[in-house]
């Protein structure tokens, strides 16, 4: 194959970080990949809270309510939302994903692991972490990325043995 699916393939969620921070110019390359990602009607209806901040990190982990873990040990946090007074057609959800997608194959290329944690659609999590940062009502909480070089014994860049590489039964071609 090539390096890009290399990537891809062979990236999985890790919960466990060592306490090395990550570098200022590899966020804002994770940054500038998330902000490369392609959005309905070109609206770039997203917004990133970043932090490196272990207390904050921490209140944050809180705030999401659950399976929140990999952020109490991660280095860097990234808080994915979507900006409603940008958006078309409420397209800010597809596009925070999108956008999510791309931060975590960039920090995976630099040997930095992570792991996608859920805030929105739970109404509980998105007020909590809303309120937390104080953000206006345009700006609404997506997803939670927490960021780190893999501690010791993770089993970073190799695919999970359970995990498929592809499932043909879940392939509709219309020829």
């Amino acid at each position: 194959m090539n390096q890009t699916i290399d990537i891809i393939m062979g990236r999985r969620s890790i919960r466990k970080f060592s306490d090395t921070p990550i570098e200022k110019e590899k966020v804002e390359i994770i940054l500038k990949a998330a902000m490369a990602t392609p959005t309905a009607t070109n609206a770039r209806d997203w917004k990133f809270v970043v932090t490196q901040n272990k207390e904050m990190l921490l209140k944050m982990a809180d705030a999401n309510v659950k399976y929140a873990d990999p952020l109490r040990r991660a280095t860097l946090g990234i808080l994915v939302c979507g900006d409603k007074s940008r958006s078309a057609w409420d397209f800010w959800q597809v596009d925070a994903s999108a956008a999510v997608q791309n931060m975590i194959i960039a920090a995976e290329s630099m040997g930095i692991g992570s792991c996608w944690l859920g805030v929105w659609p739970l109404e509980e999590r998105v007020k909590n972490q809303a309120e937390l940062l104080g953000l206006d009502e345009n700006t609404i909480p997506h997803s939670l990325i927490a960021f780190g070089y893999p501690a010791e014994g993770e089993k970073f860049g190799i695919a999970r043995e359970n995990r498929p590489e592809y499932e043909e039964d879940r392939v509709i071609i219309i020829e």
